[in-house]
């Protein structure tokens, strides 16, 4: 007797890392995998589904699953949430390179802050706030309605994330060191963070690689730090995150027409899944507000399982499936 076909080859592909999931059609996780980032725009299309289809061998291995024949996919349903798929074009084109590969019977790419959405919901139905290296906002109704946000940076309208963040940090210590801007605990703090003694040897050792740029990430800490202690210019940088995200959520609301009834807005995301209290309260003080029946919270489930949960849904899975899938992820 040959081994059953899973029902649903979930991917989250992101950044820094690519995580997959075998599900049976009961719920349960028969393997996972995991590989490196999904980064097409720097390695191509091809390049970044290969490192996909290294996660995607593991966990077939550790399901006991041989190496599909073809016209015999792994799944069922393959669920891709993927980093870099921004644009409805772009879901387009990478939902036909992993068709390509045969994974599965009927393959949905989605960009990855559906993942995180999902995880977060007990139906497919709310709004995602992701606020990490960069800041996104989708939601979704049962119905397959959906709203979301190019997130493309400045040019599309967005501001903030931890790259943001940091840059802004680092902008109001510069100016409160050269006199440009008013005075700020940013200019000692930041620059002490990485032992150095000024910010002028910072932003020195940053533009000629001494310290690697990729580390401005660990400036968002020190900004939160600064921050709750009071200091008036960091404390404006925070504010102005959680606007950000208050109004990246009450607009997504509004596109879903769930304004008026009650919704869960989602927080997700390194920066917002922190749990900062200048940042999360300002926003839950904002959503009330602006969406007073806005149920706040931060989803902390690996936004593999949200993947996961929406090739479920494509399937029409029965309840109870549902809850032995999250019942794996605790």
């Amino acid at each position: 007797m040959g081994v059953r076909r899973p029902a649903v080859l979930a991917v989250d592909a992101g950044n820094s890392k690519t995580d997959v999931a075998l599900v049976d059609a009961d719920g349960t996780i028969l393997g996972t995998g995991r590989s490196g980032g999904f980064q097409p725009p720097r390695v191509g299309v091809s390049a970044a589904v290969d490192i996909i289809g290294q996660a995607v061998a593991e966990a077939a291995r550790a399901a006991g699953l041989p190496r599909p024949a073809p016209g015999a996919p792994y799944a069922d349903q393959v669920a891709a949430c993927l980093a870099n798929a921004d644009l409805p074009v772009e879901e387009r084109r990478l939902a036909d390179a992993l068709r390509a590969r045969g994974w599965g019977a009927a393959t949905e790419v989605r960009n990855d802050t559906f993942a995180i959405l999902r995880a977060g919901v007990d139906e497919p139905r709310g709004v995602a706030v992701v606020c990490g290296a960069g800041i996104n906002c989708v939601g979704m109704l049962p119905d397959g309605r959906t709203a979301r946000f190019p997130a493309l940076g400045q040019i599309s309208g967005d501001w903030g994330g931890g790259a943001g963040l940091a840059a802004e940090a680092m902008f109001r210590a510069a100016r409160a060191e050269d006199g440009r801007g008013g005075p700020t605990g940013l200019r000692e703090a930041l620059p002490a963070h990485f032992g150095l003694g000024s910010v002028y040897e910072l932003i020195e050792a940053l533009h000629l690689g001494t310290i690697e740029y990729r580390r401005t990430h660990e400036m968002v800490p020190v900004l939160f730090e600064v921050a709750a202690a009071g200091d008036p210019a960091a404390r404006s940088v925070v504010e102005r995150q959680a606007d950000e995200v208050v109004a990246l959520a009450a607009v997504a609301l509004a596109r879903l027409d769930l304004l008026e009834q009650e919704a869960p807005v989602v927080l997700g995301g390194g920066v917002l899944a922190a749990g900062n209290p200048l940042l999360n309260g300002r926003i839950e003080a904002g959503l009330a507000e602006r969406a007073p029946h806005a149920r706040v919270s931060v989803v902390t489930a690996p936004p593999v399982l949200g993947a996961a949960l929406l090739g479920l849904d494509a399937l029409g899975a029965p309840r109870e499936t549902y809850a032995k899938l999250r019942a794996h992820f605790g």
